[in-house]
Parts: structure tokens; C-alpha cells; sequence
């Protein structure tokens, strides 16, 4: 089954930032389609097709039955078949249809959504609600469909989702766990029945209509560091603040917690909090708790080996007295180091996968700072990785430690002021990456393929067998060199 990641790469050429927000949309979208009894179908624009539509992720709701019983990943539509999806591009608000239209048989209401990103429409969202089946109103429905409403007018904002929304979407409540609608003063104005069961399973014995919700949870939580989180999180998402997860105990019983603001147009309409009653489960995790707990122990191991060996090596290069020796005792400390990093940064997460940005940042000011005393050049890093599998990171980190070290050494004479720039561009498809400085440039005659430098050979091997591409090495323009790496995205 094509991936959205695979269908933007393929489709389009949108940069990083728009297909991360893409991504923590359809990771947030289940709660809207539970929410609005509503299929969701995420379409963008095809920038070789003018006024076509292509659809790249479909959401069914658990609520209701759908309105597209067939997979509509892939399917096309133009302008005369779908007006409705451009004009909310267009015009840069929701618009809906005045009448049902028919669709297998199937009366279907539909509305378009701009789905919005610093100030522009990068995609549209459209919402068709099956009319097959008629529903009578009740208070879990208005309170549902209100809810729902609410987010989705932050989508067309650019609002909802945030970027904190990234970690953790997967295993928050969803509406059908418990679902509690605040006022804009913070007090119930309705919770689901599933709401109150955790609630009374928490040992609150009433109901909740009417009553301020932060003070509520706050008595029943034992712990005051959680009972003050918990009652601070709720606050921030009536003040209009993005707040993650966060798991409450109290008694016996286990809550999953999230607060989501509803601030439709920028007006505070109250918040949404999603609870969820995960006693049972939490009981079951804790084996496979000790287990990440274990993995991320190993990593913490490797990474001290690793810097015993690097202690190691640093103090043999202390001892030898043949300069070349103790050059190369020297560099292979700075690469076992930045495999080091790697592991530090693993044995933080129970995810096997690495923030490079703040990697990268750690491993540039230690190559400049082990540059030989003479260079005078700044190294900085320009763009953005983004996370990257560890699989991807260990090789990656190996090979920019290896061309900017070179380019340290090599590009300029001593006792020159100038910059070498690590600039990374990501986008659906690729990884870029460019390790730029403003030397004197190639030698004369310089050729790729006959260098015997070690450091080079390194990196070409690298690139080869582990992260399956190639390195391209070029005069800069205006002067300098730089050295060009492209990697695929695809399945990463």
C-alpha cells in the first residue's frame, strides 16, 4: 500500500515543514472523523496538472458508517468534478455543499477544509458524512460534532495540529475512550459516559456537568507534582496552549490525560479533554517496560565502551612520538566519538530514532575545536535534518565528521579566517545534504576516484553500502568547494 510520505515524494516536490504538517494531520485526523461521524480525505493540488486534485490518505470513522466504502488513495479529481475543494483553496475558508450529492448510491454531504501552514493553503481536507443514516441529536453527538467543528476551523486557522503533537499521537485517548467538552471558564458542559467511568473509577462518585474540571482531577490524584501538572496542563489548553499526554494515578486506577484548546478564528471556545482508562493495560506494559528499559541500558553501555576506547586511543597518541601516528590515532577518536554520540542520543529515547539537528550540532563544534591550531574557520550547520532512523544517523554523522574534518584541513591556508556550512534540505523524497566552505578551492587535477585519502574512502564507503548513494565533489560557486550528498527518504 502506497505511504503518504511515498505519494508527496512521487506527486509532488513540497518542502520538509509542509509534509511533517501533513503527517500530524492524518496522525490527529482519527479524532476528527470519530468526532464529526465523517470520512476525511486529504487531497492536494498537482502542481503538473492545474486544477487536479489528487487524494493521498483517506481516515473512516469508528462512529459512523462510511460514506466511501472504496479506497480513494490515488483517485484524482478535477476542478468541474470537485469545485468545492477549490474553492476552499481559493477563497482560504471552509465551504460546504447546500445539498447532498449521490456517491454509490449514497446520499453524502460534503465540506472542504484548507488545511493551512504559516499563513497558506498547502492541501484541502474534505469531510463527507454518510446521510444514508439518520441520527437523532443527543447530547454525546452535539458535544461531538461542536468538538469537531471547533478543530477543524483551527485547521483552516493553521492552528491544529501543532508540531508538539508529533510524539505520542498514537497512543493518545481517542473521543470513543472518554471525552470531556470545557467552557471557556473551565467548567464541564458535558463528558461522555466513558468519561465519567474513569472518572468514578478514580473515585470521583458524581457527575461532572457544571463542575471545574482542574479542581476536580486535582483532588483525586494522589501524587501533588501530577495533581499540579495535571490541573497546570488543563489550564494551559483553556489559555490557548498546545499540551501533550500525560498518564494520572489515582487509587488503583491508571488515566491516560490530553487537553486540546479549541480556539476556533483565534476565539476561546473552552478546551477538549480526551481521557482514557488504561489500568488494565499498564499492568500488561510492564514487562515490556523493563525491556525498553533494557534496551536503552545497552545503548548507554556502548556508548561508554566506546568512549573507553576513545580515551584509549587519545592516550596512545600522547605516547607516540611519529607525528603521522599520532595524527591518525587522533582521527580515529573523533570518529569513534561521533559514533558515541549516537548511541547517547539512543540511550535517551526507547524510539530508534535520532534528532540529527541536535546531533549535528554537537559533533561540528568538536571537529572545529580538534582542527589543527592555525585554522581559523567556523563551521555551522544551514537547514534542517529532522529525525532521522538510527539505521541512517550512525553512517550519516560518520560521513559529514569526515568532509568537514577534510574540508578543515585542506581548504584553507593557515591562519585564514573563513566558514565551513553543513546545509541539509529534506523534502518528501530526499535528503540533501552539502558540506560547503570558502577555500582556495580543488587542486588542480583533483579527481574523485583516484584519491587515496583515507578520510574519503571512509566516506565512500559509507555512502555505498550503507546509505546507498554517492558523493559528488565541485568548485563552489564563487569560490571555495563543496561536497554533495542526496539520500533517498522513501520508507524512511
Amino acid at each position: 500500500m502506497t505511504t503518504l510520505s511515498e505519494l508527496l515524494a512521487e506527486h509532488t516536490e513540497l518542502p520538509g515543514a509542509v509534509v511533517d504538517h501533513l503527517q500530524r494531520v492524518v496522525a490527529e485526523w482519527q479524532l476528527l472523523a470519530d468526532m464529526s461521524f465523517a470520512d476525511f480525505l486529504l487531497w492536494i493540488p498537482l502542481p503538473a496538472e492545474p486544477g487536479t486534485y489528487l487524494c493521498v490518505a483517506q481516515a473512516r470513522p469508528t462512529t459512523a458508517s462510511t460514506a466511501h466504502p472504496e479506497d480513494m488513495v490515488g483517485a484524482k479529481v478535477g476542478t468541474d468534478d470537485n469545485p468545492l475543494l477549490h474553492r476552499a483553496v481559493v477563497e482560504g475558508r471552509i465551504c460546504r455543499d447546500e445539498n447532498p450529492r449521490w456517491h454509490l448510491e449514497v446520499p453524502v454531504r460534503s465540506e472542504a477544509i484548507p488545511v493551512r501552514l504559516n499563513g497558506e493553503v498547502v492541501a484541502v481536507l474534505s469531510r463527507d458524512t454518510n446521510l444514508a443514516m439518520p441520527r437523532v441529536p443527543s447530547p454525546l453527538e452535539i458535544a461531538y460534532l461542536g468538538s469537531a467543528s471547533d478543530l477543524c476551523q483551527m485547521v483552516a486557522d493553521g492552528t491544529f495540529p501543532p508540531k508538539i503533537s508529533e510524539a505520542g499521537t498514537n497512543t493518545s485517548p481517542r473521543a470513543g475512550d472518554g471525552l470531556i467538552r470545557l467552557d471557556a471558564l473551565g467548567l464541564v458542559a458535558y463528558a461522555s459516559p466513558n468519561a465519567l467511568s474513569a472518572y468514578h473509577r478514580m473515585g470521583h462518585a458524581s457527575d461532572l456537568v457544571g463542575m471545574s474540571l482542574a479542581h476536580a482531577t486535582r483532588a483525586l490524584v494522589q501524587d501533588p507534582f501530577d495533581a499540579a501538572e495535571v490541573a497546570s496542563r488543563i489550564g494551559a489548553a483553556l489559555d490557548g496552549r498546545h499540551t501533550m499526554r500525560m498518564e494520572v494515578r489515582a487509587r488503583n486506577a491508571v488515566v491516560l490525560m490530553r487537553a486540546l484548546p479549541l480556539r476556533p478564528r483565534g476565539d476561546a471556545a473552552g478546551a477538549l479533554v480526551l481521557v482514557r482508562d488504561v489500568t488494565d493495560l499498564r499492568r500488561r506494559d510492564m514487562a515490556l517496560l523493563s525491556k525498553d528499559a533494557t534496551i536503552r541500558e545497552i545503548h548507554h553501555r556502548v556508548k561508554n565502551n566506546l568512549q573507553t576506547v576513545a580515551a584509549l586511543l587519545r592516550l596512545q597518541a600522547r605516547r607516540t612520538g611519529i607525528p603521522e601516528a599520532r595524527r591518525a590515532l587522533e582521527e580515529s577518536v573523533r570518529r569513534v566519538n561521533s559514533i558515541a554520540l549516537v548511541h547517547e542520543s539512543l540511550s535517551a529515547s526507547v524510539a530508534e530514532r535520532v534528532d540529527f539537528d541536535e546531533l549535528i550540532d554537537r559533533v561540528l563544534p568538536a571537529i572545529g575545536d580538534g582542527a589543527t591550531a592555525d585554522v581559523r574557520a567556523k563551521v555551522r550547520r544551514d537547514g534542517s535534518f529532522g529525525t532521522l532512523p538510527a539505521a541512517m544517523a550512525t553512517p550519516l554523522v560518520l560521513v559529514l565528521t569526515e568532509l568537514v574534518h577534510n574540508a578543515l584541513a585542506h581548504a584553507f591556508d593557515p591562519g585564514v579566517a573563513g566558514e565551513v556550512v553543513v546545509k541539509a534540505v529534506r523534502s518528501a523524497a530526499s535528503l540533501e545534504v552539502t558540506v560547503a566552505d570558502d577555500g582556495h578551492g580543488l587542486p588542480e587535477g583533483f579527481e574523485l576516484e583516484s584519491s587515496k585519502g583515507l578520510g574519503l574512502q571512509i566516506v565512500r564507503t559509507l555512502l555505498d553500502s550503507e546509505l546507498g548513494s554517492a558523493l559528488q565533489v565541485r568548485a563552489r560557486p564563487g569560490g571555495g568547494t563543496e561536497a554533495v550528498i542526496k539520500l533517498s527518504m522513501r520508507g524512511r
